[in-house]
């Protein structure tokens, strides 16, 4: 009876360190997927400005994402560069 109820205990919490595990990678995942998001509107807002034309692709989706504004500015003086 003892063995069994240490057994149970013990189970709880791997399971909660496993679930506790799984929470950190999700938020990590939707960190990212929000940071590519804002790129990809950072990206739209900036090829409307006239003469700058970035293609977006997951590289410049990344740059503009994770960089911000000063990634998708970065971009831009690329772009006009070459």
């Amino acid at each position: 009876m003892i063995t069994e109820i240490i057994l149970l205990i013990i189970l709880i919490a791997i399971g909660v360190v496993a679930f506790k595990f799984i929470l950190d990678i999700s938020s990590t995942v939707v960190k990212i997927a929000v940071h590519v998001l804002a790129g990809w509107i950072l990206l739209t807002i900036a090829n409307f400005l006239p003469g700058i034309n970035i293609p977006i692709n997951i590289i410049t989706l990344l740059i503009s994402g994770f960089g911000g504004v000063f990634g998708t500015i970065l971009l831009a003086i690329f772009y006009l560069l070459f």
